[in-house]
């Protein structure tokens, strides 16, 4: 087998937003994964592209077929130049090009027995029903994960088995439940009341158990995982407690996670009692004469060497022939064939589409990614996918056989669907693309592949500000370590270029929002049919919204969130408007209080950090400027303009001069934030306070915290200064510096006293509801250190810096 790429060991900055989903474990094993992918066309080349970015330990390629014409349809990975040459070998090096640490190969001769065995997982693509049933066959009977996937036009189909007894460690996405105790009874069984606010509906019976944080009842602590009874009154029974010491305060319950073991049957199987994923008892209806059509169109290929014909009726009437004749599904002897959904499958089945295509491969490497990872449940055992609603409801305007002919052009695949006069029309389109992130980069490649505003009156604009950064490249597959720190819209919009070099499309790096309006205004909506939007806030997204109800555009939105995605279509005036997450709090900051002084998740601590960049490096230099901007005296200021100007200046003290003072500032703030913070917290809510109802005030969910010595020969707490000063610098304009050994040798020479408080550098109280005028003056006087030197510089926070400079948390 020809081998590209070399093993590495795990890159965390570049898998930095799949392991806050998969976690350390799953994703070494995903490291350590082997899987053989046999077909290369759209649907192929789609799993390749999301295993390889991924970080899959090897991926072997198998398909020595030539490239044909309607292959460019969905195949992204080959051009014109690779017409005839074997679409495996074609693939091989664009595809490890995506992820340097991953090997891929290339397998050129048949799939064996004995090839099997060397891989974990065998995913099948554009195969017949023969070679299915064989492969199938010998990886169940030796444990290897197999796949199905297949697409026919508008509709796809996705069959996994991952044998008899396959065990699934982490079942779920969703964090293990926890909740605070009450009290805990003596006796057989014992009673767990819940801490007023826990909900025990979260608890089921059955799920197992264990203990923390408890006072008195020391025996549960960290005890081996318990089964549970949940009560109607709310109360778990969790067996025998006689024995255990009385109960005192304190402590929480946590459910434990336990493996589940999956039972699947082989395809031979499967193929005649067929278990579909549904929602409903229609959904399911739907799936099986779905299947009922595949199988016919693997007979019609088996029979005739070919495909049916795009839209030619008497192929897709012997189709539906093939599928009355079929042998009836078990458990579904009673039900009727849908014959009018197999006559529109088989009659639009020739075609290639670059968008069923993504959707499917997305989902089948996902499925690679549960046999690997043993972490979520696997589909049990087919999906079936479809777009029909795609074409037009009435039979008039269906296209004809003519209309949907090969042209010998890269858009053969989607004109078998829709016809010749459709891609004209959508090649004149001219779309605004607001986004070029991880949906935005896919999005932007099914734009280029079905040739969205590629004729001469279309075009693309694809709007970021942002720039690409390494942890990106494991999910925005148009970027490369090369661009690196390279405006995501321009390197985007180049990489689209060469997926299909008649694209149109402009590249923006202004953002879309209020402040740019002058850009993004009546001339620039006037000259656009539609907007996508694939933004990473609600607020964005509402912001897009509200500019598409006014210039009464049509809008598609998108969005993911871990192993969720969702997306939505929005026609002024006629369907709803945006309205963001079902629920209002899932995107709203948690309570102050709460972040400030009770974090209790990973998500309170990013909040608070993102707050404090936010206010000591952005809105504190904002603040500034704009009183060195003032017309207007500190005396004719309103109260509130004082107050912030006097927060302000008492957390940046005095104008820096030089890199030593920026040290010491960041120093200071350290010993405010990790020490005198919360001495000053625990002096109001001490480590032993009692609530009335007798139980800690720091109970769960409350995590008591201790103060910190600051020390420089750690590198958590050396880092934070560093970061800091070097913000700080940039923000006052002041060189910065990288020399860590230098930075200690400061911090070793420098006393550690304390920090003053914002409100201690002024003698009045800030709740006071007037400022006199000694206070103004003192105010006026802290103010006249930064009239000195030229603005200070408002600071934007970067989720993934340019570089790895220290001057960035």
């Amino acid at each position: 087998m020809d081998v590209l790429g070399a093993p590495t060991t795990l890159d965390e900055e570049l898998y930095s937003r799949q392991l806050y989903v998969l976690g350390l474990p799953a994703m070494h094993r995903l490291q350590e994964g082997k899987v053989l992918l046999s077909g290369l066309q759209g649907l192929g080349a789609e799993v390749a592209k999301n295993l390889v970015l991924m970080g899959v330990g090897s991926l072997t390629l198998h398909d020595p077929h030539p490239t044909c014409w309607s292959d460019l349809a969905a195949q992204f990975f080959l051009s014109e130049q690779d017409l005839a040459r074997s679409r495996a070998e074609a693939s091989q090096e664009h595809v490890a090009k995506l992820n340097e640490a991953v090997k891929v190969c290339v397998h050129t001769g048949d799939i064996t027995e004995d090839l099997l065995l060397d891989f974990q997982v065998v995913v099948l693509t554009a195969s017949n029903l023969e070679e299915q049933l064989k492969v199938g066959t010998l990886c169940h009977k030796h444990g290897v994960c197999f796949l199905v996937a297949g697409t026919r036009g508008l509709v796809g189909q996705l069959f996994c088995d991952f044998g008899k007894d396959f065990i699934v460690q982490d079942p779920t996405e969703e964090e293990p439940q926890t909740a605070a105790i009450q009290h805990i009874s003596q006796g057989s069984p014992g009673i767990v009341t819940l801490r007023k606010g826990a909900d025990a509906r979260y608890f089921r019976d059955g799920d197992l158990v264990t203990f923390s944080g408890i006072e008195g009842m020391i025996e549960l602590n960290g005890c081996d995982p318990r089964p549970i009874h949940v009560q109607e009154d709310g109360t778990l029974e969790i067996g025998d407690t006689t024995s255990f010491s009385c109960y005192l305060r304190g402590g929480a319950v946590t459910e434990v996670k336990r493996p589940q073991t999956v039972s699947h049957d082989p395809l031979d199987v499967a193929l005649l009692q067929p278990r579909v994923v549904a929602q409903s008892a229609q959904e399911g209806h739907r799936a099986c004469c779905l299947h009922q059509a595949f199988r016919a169109l693997h007979k019609f290929q088996h029979l005739n060497g070919r495909p049916p014909q795009p839209w030619d009726p008497a192929d897709a009437e012997k189709v539906v022939d093939l599928a009355r004749a079929l042998e009836p599904l078990r458990g579904a002897e009673g039900e009727l064939l849908d014959e009018a959904l197999v006559r529109t499958v088989a009659l639009s089945s020739a075609g290639v589409l670059s968008p069923v295509a993504a959707m499917l491969g997305a989902v089948a490497a996902q499925e690679v990614l549960k046999a690997i990872s043993r972490k979520f449940m696997p589909l049990d055992q087919w999906l079936y996918f479809d777009a029909l609603d795609c074409l037009p409801e009435d039979g008039e305007f269906l296209p004809n056989p003519e209309d949907c002919a090969p042209r010998g052009c890269r858009y053969d695949g989607q004109i078998a669907v829709f016809g010749a006069a459709f891609q004209e029309k959508l090649s004149h389109q001219r779309y605004l693309l607001v986004g070029a992130g991880a949906v935005g980069c896919e999005l932007l490649k099914g734009f280029a592949l079905v040739g969205l505003g590629a004729g001469a009156n279309g075009g693309l604009t694809v709007a970021d500000m942002d720039h690409v950064a390494r942890s990106n490249l494991s999910r925005q597959f148009l970027f490369r370590p090369q661009d690196i720190g390279k405006p995501k819209a321009e390197v985007a919009a180049e990489a689209a270029r060469r997926l299909n070099s008649d694209l149109r499309v402009t590249p923006l790096t202004y953002p879309l929002d209020p402040t740019r309006e002058h850009i993004y205004g009546d001339d620039f909506f006037s000259r656009v049919d539609g907007v996508v939007a694939a933004v990473d806030s609600f607020q964005a997204r509402y912001y897009v919204a509200a500019r598409c109800t006014r210039y009464l555009k049509p809008l598609l939105e998108a969005g993911t969130q871990g192993t969720r995605g969702s997306a939505s279509v929005f026609m002024p005036h006629v369907t709803e408007g945006y309205r963001g997450p079902a629920s209002a709090a899932e995107d709203a900051p948690d309570p102050v209080c709460t972040v400030q002084f009770f974090p209790s998740t990973a998500a309170h601590t990013l909040q608070w950090a993102w707050g404090e960049f936010e206010g000591l490096f952005h809105r504190s230099a904002e603040t500034i400027n704009c009183d060195q901007q003032a017309l207007t005296s500190l005396a004719d200021r309103d109260r509130s303009q004082l107050l912030l100007l006097q927060v302000v200046v008492g957390v940046l003290r005095h104008r820096p001069r030089n890199w030593q003072d920026c040290v010491e500032w960041a120093l200071g703030h350290w010993q405010l934030c990790f020490r005198h913070g919360i001495m000053q917290l625990l002096r109001h809510h001490p480590p032993d306070k009692v609530l009335e109802d007798g139980t800690l005030f720091w109970s769960h969910p409350k995590q008591c915290p201790q103060p910190l010595e600051f020390d420089a020969s750690q590198d958590t707490h050396l880092l934070y200064v560093l970061a800091a000063a070097n913000l700080y610098a940039q923000m006052h304009g002041l060189p910065g510096s990288r020399d860590q050994p230098a930075l200690k040798n400061m911090l070793e020479r420098l006393s550690l006293t304390d920090p003053q408080h914002p409100d201690s550098i002024f003698s009045s109280d800030l709740a006071s509801t007037e400022l006199g005028p000694e206070q103004v003056e003192r105010l006026k006087e802290a103010l006249q250190d930064w009239s000195e030197g030229s603005p200070l510089k408002p600071l934007r926070f970067e989720k993934d810096p340019r570089s790895s400079s220290p001057s960035r948390i």
